[in-house]
């Protein structure tokens, strides 16, 4: 289990939504500073909070932040991209290397990257924010990434855990900020999400599935396709 009393978080797509949540919850269960990242860092009116450029997607400039913030202990991937449309063929090819490369390729570097500095110290962990839509693909390459992070998470686990590196894997349908406002199903209050992932975390948990959408949806992946996805069934 990993506390957040004195830890030196990063949280990647801090500029709003869930990553401002997971900034300001961080701080209020005792973290020591945390690294707010962002294409374009905003100001902060708290001093613990240090802004700092990232670009998941350059890996420049994640060395650069590497650089910066070799203090980390808890690492946040929060920063994601969305779709405009849910076909995988009605994509255009720049939606589809724009979301591999920030909702996958993106936080595993990031990973990779910090791997060496988590496992040389105590109380270290990571959080990648997944998908329920990993298991229910209805969401053309957005689901598909997010099936690979996940994918990618529990090999990390498995990877990290001789380094004592807390690895926890989020998995959660709607949340409540603005990049669901199309969505007219129950959304999860992003205040309550973070609070549900930081009480995992400091549980020494490995998964959270955060709202009944993601419960029913793993539950299903053992389920023939015909019903996770309806339309597949054969119609006399």
């Amino acid at each position: 289990m990993t506390s957040l009393n004195g830890a030196v978080v990063l949280v990647t797509g801090a500029n709003g939504g869930i990553g401002t949540h997971f900034v300001r919850e961080a701080l209020a269960r005792g973290a020591a500073k945390v690294h707010a990242t962002a294409r374009t860092p905003r100001q902060w009116d708290d001093d613990r909070i240090v802004p700092l450029t990232l670009d998941v997607t350059d890996p420049s400039s994640i060395r650069a932040a590497l650089a910066a913030a070799g203090d980390v202990t808890v690492l946040i991937n929060n920063a994601g991209a969305s779709i405009s449309t849910p076909g995988i063929l009605a994509h255009t090819d720049e939606e589809i290397r724009r979301n591999v490369e920030t909702n996958f390729l993106g936080p595993l570097f990031l990973a990779r990257a910090f791997a060496p500095v988590l496992s040389a110290k105590d109380n270290a962990a990571i959080i990648d924010i997944h998908s329920a839509l990993a298991w229910w693909a209805v969401a053309g390459i957005y689901s598909a990434t997010k099936a690979a992070l996940w994918s990618a998470t529990n090999s990390l686990r498995l990877e990290l855990a001789p380094a004592g590196v807390q690895v926890l894997g989020v998995h959660v349908g709607y949340v409540d900020t603005a990049m669901a406002a199309h969505a007219t199903d129950p959304k999860v209050d992003p205040a309550d999400l973070v609070a549900t992932v930081f009480d995992a975390l400091e549980g020494g948990e490995h998964e959270v599935l955060a709202d009944q959408t993601s419960v029913q949806l793993k539950a299903a992946l053992s389920a023939p396709l015909e019903s996770v996805y309806p339309q597949l069934a054969v119609k006399n």
